[in-house]
């Protein structure tokens, strides 16, 4: 068996107009080191590079906040200092802060690191929710690793700027759906107006793989007469195809294959894969499948039952993307509990909080809560400055930009929060919102609250109406 037997707006000057536009980002796939890699592959991997620029931005100190620093750390009456799109310094009252900074006072504040969803639908299922925008699932083949998220990505998607305005995303993977076993290339954005996809695109951020097991791609295949119809039919698939990716990449790689390429890109460890899985006997099997061929896991998404093998993933070193209490929407969601999370964590393991949903992703910080409480009620207590990283640094380490963002660290990009409370609270909301240093929401500032260029002209429609 092989795998195919089975409406533009200007932007206007941010600093003096609105913003006008909703956008959002793919990732553009970093080049690696490729001694022994056929010459072919290093064309195949950035035909889309991001042509992203930051927004400009001034020298800020935040001062007199509590700072979450996102790994872990937490500073009472906090200074924060960035300039030139960079983290500069951090630390406590005594941090002298540079002559020409803009002070902001953070008194009763906090200070986080920008929110990030590590699983997104955004651009690819836009809102207004109707048939015509609907482009996350290829669900013409069990396998169309060929396919790219970015492709489909709608930068006007209202839910951009939502997600920045009410969540204070500043960073997010748009995956393809999971009707497929091997879906598909992720793309990761920053959270930027923009007019097209290359303008939102992280710089150096990996591609993923969306791959998916169980219930999903049985029932869309099985339910046509075609295999996969069972699990064990999801395995053989994937396996066969694993085959065949191996062959292509041991070969030349001469011949252009969009597929294969994508696949040898997993297997030359360049691209991430995100999982799609629920049960924790299927995700133990796709371990298992990784060490057969040669890669690894980076991340299980929904992972409703990761608390029964929390050790396995923790050995592992696999993320596991959860909700808080999500569950029982179908069969394979059956025995989620909302203690998940905070066993996950208690174990050693990386816990992300995700949204797979366009409002959901509003509220990553209240998610997070709420499996911090549901913890405490059996007797895990995590600090509050720990559970701030299952939005922040753990989503950054399973998306492969942790090294750049995620946590408020000298040199990392000024991906930066301001809450008008603590965070972990339902009545706190961003008040301002920095992404590469430039401010792009401000609670305060109507000029700063961006909308999508297709909300403008709506009657009644958008944030600033």
């Amino acid at each position: 068996m092989t795998r195919r037997s089975a409406g533009i707006g200007l932007l206007p000057a941010l600093a003096a107009l609105p913003l006008a536009l909703a956008g959002c980002a793919t990732a553009g796939g970093e080049e690696r080191p490729a001694a022994n890699r056929p010459a072919a592959a290093e064309t195949a991997q950035v035909p889309y590079a991001s042509t992203y620029t930051r927004y400009p931005g001034v020298p800020t100190a935040l001062v007199g906040a509590t700072v979450y620093d996102g790994a872990g750390g937490r500073i009472d009456n906090g200074i924060v200092l960035f300039a030139d799109g960079e983290v500069v310094g951090i630390g406590g009252a005594d941090l002298a802060v540079p002559a020409g900074y803009t002070r902001i006072d953070g008194t009763g504040k906090f200070v986080t690191p920008g929110v990030i969803d590590v699983h997104s639908h955004l651009g690819d299922y836009p809102t207004p929710s109707v048939d015509a925008h609907a482009d996350g699932n290829e669900a013409t083949d069990p396998t169309t690793p060929e396919v790219w998220a970015e492709h489909s990505v709608w930068p006007q998607d209202p839910g951009f700027a939502r997600a920045l305005a009410n969540g204070g995303v500043t960073s997010l993977q748009i995956l393809p759906g999971s009707a497929n076993l091997m879906g598909g290339r992720s793309v990761t954005v920053k959270n930027v107006p923009s007019r097209t996809v290359q303008g939102m695109k992280f710089p150096g951020a990996p591609y993923s793989l969306k791959m998916a097991c169980g219930e999903n791609p049985k029932r869309v295949y099985g339910s046509r007469g075609r295999m996969p119809s069972t699990r064990m039919g999801n395995f053989a698939v994937n396996r066969e195809t694993w085959i065949e990716a191996r062959e292509y990449a041991d070969g030349d790689r001469e011949d252009r294959d969009l597929a294969m390429e994508t696949l040898a890109g997993v297997l030359d460890g360049d691209i991430l894969i995100q999982n799609h899985c629920y049960r924790a006997d299927e995700m133990a099997l796709v371990m298992d499948m990784a060490r057969e061929f040669g890669y690894r896991v980076t991340a299980f998404h929904h992972a409703v039952e990761s608390y029964k093998i929390a050790d396995l993933l923790r050995d592992n070193g696999v993320c596991s993307a959860v909700w808080a209490d999500w569950y029982g929407f179908k069969m394979e969601a059956y025995d989620a509990i909302p203690e998940n999370a905070a066993l996950i964590h208690n174990a050693g393991a990386c816990v992300v909080i995700h949204s797979d949903d366009e409002n959901g992703i509003q509220r990553l910080n209240q998610e997070a809560a709420k499996a911090q409480a549901d913890g405490r009620r059996m007797g895990i207590d995590i600090p509050d400055e720990q559970v701030i990283s299952w939005f922040t640094l753990n989503a950054a380490r399973a998306m492969g930009i942790d090294e750049m963002t995620g946590s408020l660290q000298p040199g990392k990009m000024a991906d930066v929060v301001l809450w008008n409370g603590d965070p972990l609270s339902v009545y706190t909301r961003p008040e301002m919102v920095w992404i590469d240093g430039a401010l792009m929401y401000d609670y305060n500032d109507p000029r700063r609250r961006p909308i999508s260029d297709f909300e403008l002209g709506q009657p009644g429609a958008g944030d600033v109406k």
